[in-house]
């Protein structure tokens, strides 16, 4: 299924549209029912494409496109579809917020019992999640960057009230969620000799050396992220005790993501008033899930989206850094250790097992996913590229994206019901908690997306493609065909028909990872074609030749000069500049511009030349 990512996102905006309001009200709630999580993403699949795709925008009434208004017809007009997103995000922002101002980020029905018939606690079921963070930042950003263009043309003072109202509710729910993130971040530090040093160990043994020799070496590649975790105040409830241990060079580390707010987290000091800083129950180690969608919420911040329009205050700025540093650490720490080694990369040695052992197809796109980040900030070169592509392509096969499934086939799982993840921690208020994550194929769309954006060169480029148009077609057979959720998301069972859904109500979780390929894909489109050098240098020798000929026309046009030649002439000379403007950057363009001054300039010169037998 070919990649058409504007009216994609409009399809799948219609049925948004009819879904959220069927009548005069906004309908809320998704298959895992309301919660901090799924209204935003409810919220997302409009406000995220509207705000980073410029063709989207319906901050401007006056330049709304016609058949984004037809779209959402559902909602109103460009007029009236503003407005109604404004009451539904300040409804959002009263919702889950405490009397007492604290912004909530509980993963409700997110979570599930680890045993059938348990039943979680509301305790529990409050508990704020890095997915709600993450989410918070992103849909933040883009109800702030709504707002500032939108109030503009804004003239009566009861909007500009309410406007000023929201904004001031979305900054602080950002602050919190910043702040969330930041006590969500874990250093785990463990021992060579422990289950998850030899469980480390072996993942990174590609070539069967002795397993002290390996790990000499990765002390060494890791120093500069271990000396930046041991210097830096990374508020994090072992930070005198971490730095000792990682003075040790016999200890082994990981940084990233729990799954929430660490247990012992100390409160981050900071002028922005987010209410109570609640006390942390996670696990102290990274889980790769969550840091994934922990890094990819954090690089919102750093757009230039929202550096343009200037959407963080000082206090928001220097969060915004000290996350910027876990960031880069963790980026740091996943890339070298995927890509350890002279031979096979770890990353390459499908599926990727953990620290804790378990073992998955899904933990290896995670990973990549990881790399990829990783590549992108660093602008790396295709040849860094090349490898990554072979993974995708991979786990393309494994996750039966692009081959037949059979009943019965073990990589249905990783589509329905999913990975589960166990939420140590959270047992403290409850039963054992779980976490199942199910976006196997997106999660494989967004990643073959985002690098095909990075690629530059034009084989790599089309096998990602490829890969990221398999996986669409694999994610788009899922829609709902019928019901008051037709055309949005989850029917595993069009693919795995033993497989038994609701219906009735969307997967907004899923719904929304979509149009965040669809949007990313929208941006690809946006960036100028590949450069093909060999095309470069065919389309500089085809502009030299004209050039010769136009000026040996030119000399002749002056002994035989006629309105209709000049006329010709100008015309040719216009097209060579143009030629020459455009042949760097895009040569193949360049080349079919001079093939037809080619054609033109054989034209005057046969004319000419029958002109001078007749004579």
């Amino acid at each position: 299924m070919r990649l058409q990512p504007r009216q994609q996102i409009l399809d799948v905006w219609k049925a948004v549209a009819k879904y959220s309001r069927p009548a005069d009200l906004w309908t809320w709630g998704g298959r895992q029912q309301r919660n901090s999580i799924s209204d935003a993403e409810q919220l997302l699949c409009l406000m995220y494409p509207a705000a980073t795709v410029s063709h989207l925008r319906l901050d401007e009434p006056d330049s709304t496109a016609f058949d984004v208004t037809e779209a959402l017809r559902q909602l109103g007009d460009e007029t009236e579809i503003p407005k109604l997103l404004i009451d539904a995000l300040t409804s959002y922002m009263a919702t889950y917020t405490a009397e007492d101002g604290t912004p909530l980020f509980g993963g409700g029905r997110y979570f599930l019992p680890a045993e059938a018939g348990a039943e979680l606690t509301e305790k529990q079921l409050s508990l704020g999640v890095v997915d709600s963070f993450a989410t918070a930042i992103t849909l933040s950003l883009s109800t702030l960057g709504f707002l500032k263009v939108f109030s503009r043309s804004v003239r009566r003072q009861a909007l500009k009230d309410k406007i000023a109202e929201l904004e001031e509710a979305t900054s602080t729910r950002l602050s919190a969620a910043m702040i969330g993130l930041l006590r969500s971040f874990s250093v785990y530090v463990f021992e060579r000799d422990s289950v998850p040093g030899r469980a480390l160990s072996r993942t990174l043994n590609q070539q069967g050396e002795q397993d002290r020799a390996v790990l000499e070496r990765l002390q060494d590649r890791l120093e500069g992220v271990r000396a930046s975790i041991r210097d830096a105040k990374l508020g994090l409830s072992q930070d005198e005790s971490l730095q000792a241990a990682l003075d040790n060079e016999n200890m082994l580390f990981e940084c990233g993501w729990s799954w929430g707010i660490v247990s012992g987290a100390p409160k981050v000091e900071t002028t922005e008033q987010v209410g109570e800083q609640a006390d942390g129950v996670a696990l102290g180690a990274p889980y790769l899930y969550f840091t994934v969608v922990a890094l990819d919420g954090i690089s919102d911040l750093f757009s230039n989206r929202t550096q343009v329009l200037g959407l963080l205050n000082d206090g928001q700025q220097r969060l915004a850094q000290a996350l910027q540093l876990r960031w880069s650490l963790t980026l740091d720490y996943w890339s070298e250790i995927a890509r350890f080694g002279e031979g096979r990369w770890p990353l390459e040695d499908i599926p990727w097992r953990t620290t804790d052992e378990v073992e998955s197809d899904y933990f290896s796109l995670l990973v990549t996913a990881v790399v990829l980040l990783d590549l992108l900030r660093r602008r790396a070169t295709d040849d860094d590229l090349t490898r990554t592509v072979s993974v995708l392509e991979e786990l393309a096969v494994r996750g039966r994206i692009n081959r037949r499934i059979v009943a019965g086939d073990p990589a249905i799982t990783l589509h329905s019901p999913g990975v589960r993840l166990e939420l140590t921690g959270a047992e403290k208020f409850g039963p054992e908690v779980t976490w199942v994550v199910s976006d196997f194929a997106v999660l494989l769309l967004k990643r073959a997306v985002r690098a095909s954006g990075l690629s530059r060169n034009r084989a790599a480029r089309d096998r990602l493609l490829s890969v990221a148009e398999d996986a669409l077609g694999h994610v788009w057979q899922r829609r709902m065909a019928d019901g008051p959720a037709a055309g949005l998301w989850d029917d595993p069972s069009a693919l795995f028909p033993e497989v038994q859904v609701d219906r009735e109500r969307p997967s907004w979780y899923l719904t929304e990872r979509v149009i965040e390929c669809l949007t990313l894909a929208a941006h690809s489109v946006q960036e100028s074609p590949i450069r093909s050098p060999r095309l470069l240098e065919i389309a500089t020798d085809l502009l030299g030749e004209a050039d010769q000929l136009y000026n040996q026309e030119q000399l002749e046009a002056s002994q035989h000069a006629n309105s209709a030649m000049q006329t010709a002439m100008h015309r040719i000379n216009t097209q060579l500049t143009r030629a020459r403007q455009v042949v760097q950057e895009r040569p193949g363009t360049a080349a079919a511009i001079v093939y037809e001054v080619l054609r033109d300039l054989d034209k005057l010169a046969v004319a000419r030349h029958d002109a001078t037998r007749s004579v």
